[in-house]
């Protein structure tokens, strides 16, 4: 198992985070498709290649080739997406958000997939990417379509350890080369 392998890439010092990547592997709050989603969206959205590879091998063996896109697609669009909205959430002059933002986004209404899926995607890596704005735009779509919390909050898990293993895996690469 490609998750496996990337486990095998972290040290001792990264025990919990390799055991956190073992246990939402398996968990079921999430369908296959939502789970595998998250953590091909969370590897595409951090960029360390080995995480990256070893992710995707995993998730090929569960996602559509169209799942395996939309995933990568939210990873895209939301690196975009979070610098643009999260610099105008941080700006003092608000006449910034009155301004159309002119960048193509139609990926978000046409992701191939289901579209409460790419919203838990987006979610994961729009925490990645720290921007509070579509953190909030987005789980608030999950909750208007009623997507239980426990769902979201998983999302974010796997964003999180995603995240904590591919900056382990580049860190020790560091010091290696």
């Amino acid at each position: 198992m490609s998750l496996d392998a990337l486990r095998d890439l972290i040290p001792a010092y990264g025990k919990d985070i390799s055991l956190n990547l073992s246990s939402l592997a398996n968990e079921t709050v999430l369908n296959d498709q939502q789970k595998w989603g998250c953590f091909l969206a969370s590897a595409h959205a951090i960029g360390v290649a080995p995480a990256v590879k070893l992710i995707e091998a995993q998730a090929a063996t569960v996602l559509s080739p169209e799942a395996m896109n939309a995933a990568k697609a939210a990873a895209a669009i939301m690196g975009m997406n979070n610098i643009y909205y999260r610099s105008l959430h941080l700006m003092k002059n608000n006449e910034y958000t009155t301004l159309p933002a002119k960048l193509r986004m139609n990926v978000i209404a046409n992701p191939g997939v289901e579209k409460l899926d790419f919203e838990l995607w987006s979610t994961a890596v729009s925490a990645i990417n720290g921007c509070g704005a579509c953190l909030d735009a987005h789980e608030g779509e999950l909750r208007k379509h009623g997507v239980p919390n426990v769902q979201v909050q998983a999302a974010l898990r796997i964003g999180a350890v995603v995240h904590a293993a591919s900056r382990i895996v580049a860190s020790e690469a560091a010091l290696a080369g």
